[in-house]
């Protein structure tokens, strides 16, 4: 059950992807603040690099800008001047003309008496005259410049007027149940025709106004149409979205934009739809425009200021323009003049006249050019959360460090090039920042889980195998720990053996103390000579040596390794005794057993316990050569399998062919004399063993005896020759029963 649990809460690469993944999905549907503040800023790049889109033409401004400041005079302008626009205009044949502007309070600017002022002065001076009184009232009528603006709204029968809401209490603290009632009746002519809820429907996301602040009423009732121009910058101060709807009191109220779609199409039916999650789009006639729960629309800007065709007011008015740019078209009236200050902060501007962006949102509609931003985009945008999260995690823990870094910068590449062009061809604002910042989070990550992991991994890899291996052989399984692949894997190998001759009757002669330091400085040395061929030490089994070649780095002359390792042993052997010999030690000698061939290398013991090592009938051949070493008087003793693979380098004799204990099968023995390139001291001793051996195989005993013997007048003290001379004398005198093979049996281990 523990070892269940600890499995399940185990961490894995697959986990993190997931856990990313959930935390994703987690934070998109939250919204949290700082991420959504990224996706908005990545909505205007991608709207920026898409460049200009060219409008419709529908639509053109009429602008209050620095020229028309200079050449008429500082804002506000009397309204006569305001009169001589709309009448311009409507001369034009502008088909609707809209204002930027609200006209809340009377006129300023005239400077002429009022008829009732003009009067009491006229009877102080005793001028009854009604021929005078007459003209006085002719000159209020034309000093009225309200008046005037007024007879030019009514006249052109194309205005739409722009008002705004008050949104927060203390902007109507002041105001009466009267004065709202009137302002409510003001805007009446912008009130949605029709308001279409579903079962369920909620009214709460929908921006709520306070209060209205519309045009003097005199303005209010000449105009056709009318709508708000309130805007909402979002948290970055960037004006993205454009409201289309308000509520105020028990109604539902249009904006400018919208109304002047609705003059400009012919006054078709508006209608609101609402949903349970609040405001689902506006439908004209047969084009639904499409909001979010707040009722608002996003803006598709087409470019940077005047991307829709600006001209100035003076222009205008002093009939330097073409009728060809008004007639049939919506005109909106407003400041662009940077003193006026009618500024906003969009994707393309930090500067942006505000009312282009209404300008853009009639385009948007005209043209159906909207950007696509609703519940089912978000559902494609959760699965490509899951997808692009499953995808790394599936992916990057199959991969070594460069091929993960270069799918990481792939995935994300593409999926940025896709989601940009997604944008551009089919206007679909689908989230950017969520998916790759779920890639970029799942692939960091797994990374520091497998940094972690492998640090671990090498630092245990590194404590296991210190003491068993050189440092070089450490470093290159720490590199690539897949070499070392534990738990007991068949694999071609070389096992070397060595052992102290005699080692009881030498500890008899030395103390403890005296035992204990020779025999660490005979291991240190041969231990040495084992890391300086990269070879493995398995263990010490008190004065006897197990090393093995091959494993766990992959090493193809593990049997050259391996006897090299025993050369090397007995010439530092051949040191030491010189040393010890002066320091009056006793003498040491040593038997080295070979053996190559497929055994199981691993972690072999218990769960709590276990040590890397090998095991097999080679292992148990390598360790019966070792002590074989006795019978011949021989210092290294290899198998044929041994002999097969180093034979091109190293020069050897061949022994016998023996039949270990416990061992069906012979195997052939060789004794390793040295490097091939220095045989020529071996080579004629080597070539008469080998002819007296091959007569010992046939059976001639007579002519083996006369053989092994020319060998010892070459090297007396050869043990061999004179154990081959005792074998055929003792041969000679009883003959083998049966057939004889040439088979020596050892009964010893």
């Amino acid at each position: 059950m523990k070892a269940r649990l600890q499995k399940i809460l185990a961490v894995t690469p697959l986990k993190i992807a997931l856990a990313v993944i959930i935390l994703a999905i987690v934070l998109f549907f939250v919204d949290a603040p700082f991420l959504r503040f990224m996706e908005l800023k990545a909505l205007d790049l991608r709207m920026v690099s898409r460049g200009v889109v060219p409008a419709g033409g529908e639509t053109c401004i009429v602008a209050i800008d620095e020229r028309s400041l200079n050449e008429l005079g500082r804002w506000p302008w009397p309204r006569t001047t305001v009169a001589r626009v709309v009448d311009a205009l409507k001369g034009y044949g502008a088909k609707a003309v809209g204002f930027d502007i609200v006209f809340a309070e009377p006129d300023t600017n005239s400077g002429l008496r009022t008829v009732a002022e003009l009067s009491r002065e006229a009877k102080e001076a005793g001028i009854g005259d009604a021929r005078l009184l007459g003209l006085l009232r002719a000159k209020e009528k034309l000093a009225d410049t309200d008046a005037a603006l007024a007879r030019s709204i009514e006249k052109a029968g194309n205005v739409t007027l722009g008002y705004f809401f008050h949104i927060t209490d203390k902007e109507v603290a002041h105001l009466t149940a009267d004065q709202l009632a009137a302002g409510e009746k003001e805007i009446a002519n912008s009130r949605y025709q029709m308001v279409r809820s579903q079962k369920d429907a909620s009214e709460a996301p929908l921006v709520r106004a306070h209060a209205a602040q519309p045009n003097l009423p005199a303005f209010s009732e000449a105009a056709e149409n009318s709508g708000f121009f309130n805007s909402f910058p979002d948290s970055d101060g960037v004006i993205r979205w454009s409201p289309l709807a308000i509520r105020f009191r028990d109604n539902y109220y249009a904006s400018l934009a919208l109304s002047l779609v609705v003059q400009y199409l012919n006054w078709p039916m508006i209608v609101l739809n609402l949903a349970e999650y609040g405001a689902d789009g506006v439908t004209l006639d047969k084009l639904t425009i499409p909001t979010d729960e707040h009722g608002r629309m996003l803006v598709n800007y087409l470019g940077p200021a005047k991307t829709i065709p600006h001209y100035s007011v003076s222009d205008l008015l002093a009939g330097r323009l073409a009728a060809e740019n008004f007639r049939g078209k919506i005109v909106l009236i407003g400041a662009t003049a940077t003193g006026v200050y009618d500024m906003r902060v969009t994707p393309f501007s930090a500067v942006y006249p505000g009312i282009e962006i209404h300008a853009t949102v009639i385009d948007n509609i005209l043209h159906r050019n909207f950007l696509i931003h609703s519940g089912w985009t978000r559902f494609f945008d959760v699965l490509t959360i899951i997808a692009a999260g499953l995808i790394m995690g599936i992916a990057v823990p199959r991969m070594k460090a460069v091929a993960g870094i270069a799918l990481c910068a792939a995935l994300i590449g593409s999926f940025v090039v896709v989601n940009t062009a997604l944008f551009v061809r089919f206007n679909l604002w689908m989230n950017l920042i969520y998916p790759v910042l779920t890639m970029l989070a799942i692939y960091l990550g797994i990374t520091v889980y497998r940094y972690v992991t492998e640090e671990r991994e090498k630092k245990k890899i590194r404590g296991a195998f210190q003491y068993y291996l050189t440092a070089s052989v450490v470093n290159e399984i720490l590199k690539d720990p897949s070499k070392l692949k534990l738990g007991g894997d068949r694999k071609n190998l070389s096992v070397l053996f060595s052992d102290i001759r005699g080692f009881t009757s030498i500890s008899e002669k030395l103390t403890p103390e005296e035992l204990v330091h020779l025999l660490n400085e005979y291991l240190t040395a041969m231990t040495d000579v084992v890391f300086k061929y990269d070879g493995l030490l398995d263990k010490y089994i008190g004065d006897a040596i197990m090393a093995v070649f091959g494993a766990p780095l992959d090493q193809p002359d593990h049997a050259l390794r391996a006897c090299r390792t025993a050369l090397g042993m007995t010439s530092e052997l051949r040191r030491l005794r010189e040393k010890w010999a002066a320091e009056g030690r006793p003498d040491v000698d040593i038997g080295v057993g070979i053996n190559s061939g497929d055994m199981v290398v691993g972690n072999m013991g218990s769960e709590m316990r276990f040590d890397y090592t090998v095991m097999g009938d080679h292992v148990n051949l390598a360790s019966r050569l070792e002590g074989t070493n006795k019978e011949y008087g021989t210092n290294i003793i290899i198998s044929e399998f041994t002999h097969e693979m180093v034979k091109g380098e190293l020069f050897c004799r061949e022994l016998d062919a023996v039949r270990v204990k416990g061992k069906k099968l012979p195997v052939r023995i060789f004794e390793l004399l040295g490097e091939r390139k220095d045989a020529a001291p071996w080579s004629d001793f080597a070539d008469r063993f080998a002819a007296a051996l091959d007569r010992y195989r046939a059976g001639r005993w007579d002519e083996a005896i006369a053989a092994f013997e020319s060998v010892l007048g070459l090297r007396p003290e050869d043990v061999p020759s004179r154990m081959y001379l005792e074998r055929c004398r003792q041969l000679q005198a009883n003959p083998p029963a049966g057939e004889w093979d040439g088979v020596f049996t050892l009964t010893k281990k």
